[in-house]
Formats: C-alpha cells, structure tokens, sequence
C-alpha cells in the first residue's frame, strides 16, 4: 500500500462518503466530451459516479476528499475489479432511466475498450479527478492529485490515466505526465488519451 500524506483540508472518503464523491464527480464531469458521448445526458453522471465510488472505488481503492470541493478515485492496478452482478444491474437500470438511448451499450463498450487498452505493467491508475465548478482555477487541482503522486514517487511507481478532455491535457503534463497515444472509447466517439507517468527519482523532488 503507498504511504499517502494528505496536507490540511483533505481527508481520505469513507464509506459513507460514496454520495459526495459521486456528486462532486458528477458536477466536474458535467462538460466532458466522453462522459456526454458515453452517457448521452448530464442527469446520468452523478448517480454512475456515485455508484462507482460505493462499490469500486471506495473499497477497493484510494479515494480522497478536500471538504465538500473536490475528489479524487484512484486504484492500484493490481487491485483493480469489476463490478458484482448486483452492481452492475443497478448500473444498466440507472443508464436506461437517466442515460440517452444506448447509453448502457457504449458504457459497456467504452469499459471494454479501455481494459483492453489498459498498461501490463503494475502502476497506479486515476480513474477520476474532479472539483465543483466553483473551485476551479484555485489550485484545487494541484492539491488534489500531488499526495498520491508523491506517494507513487516514493514507491517508484508510474502512474496511469485516461485523459477524456482535451482542455485538461496541459494541467495532466504539468505534474509530469505524457501521452501515449489517442484511442476511440467507441465508433464514433471523441478519443481518450492514454497517458503515462514514470516516476520522479527520489533526488529529483
């Protein structure tokens, strides 16, 4: 497990918290080219967050909050899992009541597509970071995602996530990640950016 030292102001989600990391995640999201493609409508992102959060996320990986502004969902790649049958029922009915027409089939295409996309080598995998509208441009960004990337540092492990817009690509290689290449969650879909960070010798922070 990485030694993460989360500064003042920030904590790690419990499993009461699922509700708050999905709407916080839900409202970051509520602009993101993927997400609208995937889910075909805004009312859908905060119930699939949320329930990603209760039954992936928060159990089987690392999650945090700063307050009610901001959150982060990562996981170690070897502790990756899919969702239970009971779970991923209750995912398809919230995509057929809140998701446009064929949301659940290109959700389960883009799932697909990105495990088969996903690095062999063991690493530590963002699967989401995200702020209230309010909070950006504050730097709530940068406090959110350094601890854990501290930590990978300190481990020496690389890092890995899916970019799905484009407009957050500078902020991604700022904190020393690179693209690896571009690929398509779907026919038709905008792309993803498959991006990878080594990392930083101990000497170099």
């Amino acid at each position: 497990m990485l030694e993460i030292r989360l500064p003042e102001g920030m904590r790690d989600a419990e499993a009461a918290d699922w509700r708050r990391m999905g709407d916080i995640t839900g409202e970051a999201f509520a602009e993101d080219p993927v997400n609208l493609w995937i889910f075909g409508r805004t009312d859908a992102l905060t119930p699939v967050f949320s329930q990603l959060a209760r039954h992936l996320y928060i159990p089987n990986g690392i999650c945090h909050l700063a307050g009610d502004r901001g959150a982060t969902m990562w996981c170690l790649s070897d502790r990756r899992k899919e969702l239970g049958a009971l779970a991923t029922l209750g995912l398809v009915w919230t995509l057929m009541q809140k998701g446009s027409k064929g949301a659940a089939k290109r959700a389960l295409t883009a799932g697909e597509t990105m495990a088969r996309e996903h690095p062999k080598d063991r690493h530590l995998y963002l699967f989401t970071i995200g702020t209230r509208k309010a909070e950006r441009g504050k730097g709530l960004g940068k406090q959110l995602i350094s601890p854990a990337l501290a930590a990978a540092d300190k481990a020496g492990m690389p890092s890995y996530l899916e970019n799905s817009n484009p407009a957050n690509t500078g902020f991604y290689m700022s904190h020393g990640f690179e693209r690896m290449k571009l690929f398509e969650p779907g026919p038709g879909a905008p792309p993803l950016e498959a991006m990878w960070r080594e990392p930083k010798p101990q000497d170099a922070i």
